[in-house]
């Protein structure tokens, strides 16, 4: 039977590979809970608002960005232990993962917005054609 190591380099060497494979699956989570590209683009809508509504749902990042968070997290506790010999990757791929995740969540801002501007214009535009229509009624 062998004999468990409590070396203080040997722990420290373990935990710091826990911690990197620990970035790595909440990295690999993050990219798997990313909207699915095709129903961010494609649509079956009837009309616009059909359409933006189904964006909004497809911009949808939700888990992405807690597995970006936790990731991140781990990665900055590791970092700050210095327990990563060369952790650029992580690095790098955290920093691109994090700018996806804002860029889809501006988006989906932006098409909320638009869910709610674009009836209000429709519906205005109705009551300036009606207007229009009921003035030359008149004439």
């Amino acid at each position: 039977m062998g004999q468990s190591t409590f070396d203080d380099d040997d722990l420290f060497g373990e935990a710091a590979e826990e911690t990197r494979a620990e970035v790595e699956e909440h990295l690999a989570a993050a990219r798997d809970q990313l909207p699915d590209p095709d129903a961010v683009w494609e649509t079956d809508a009837d009309n616009v608002l059909g359409a933006l509504n189904g964006l909004k749902s497809a911009l949808d990042a939700g888990d992405a960005v807690d597995s970006v968070r936790s990731a991140k997290k781990a990665y900055v506790l590791g970092e700050r232990a210095d327990a990563f010999e060369d952790a650029d990757d992580l690095k790098a791929e955290i920093e691109e993962l994090e700018s996806l995740v804002g860029d889809i969540e501006d988006a989906a801002e932006e098409v909320a917005s638009l869910t709610g501007t674009v009836p209000a214009i429709r519906g205005a535009l109705q009551d300036a054609a009606d207007d229009d229509e009921a003035e030359e009624d008149e004439e």
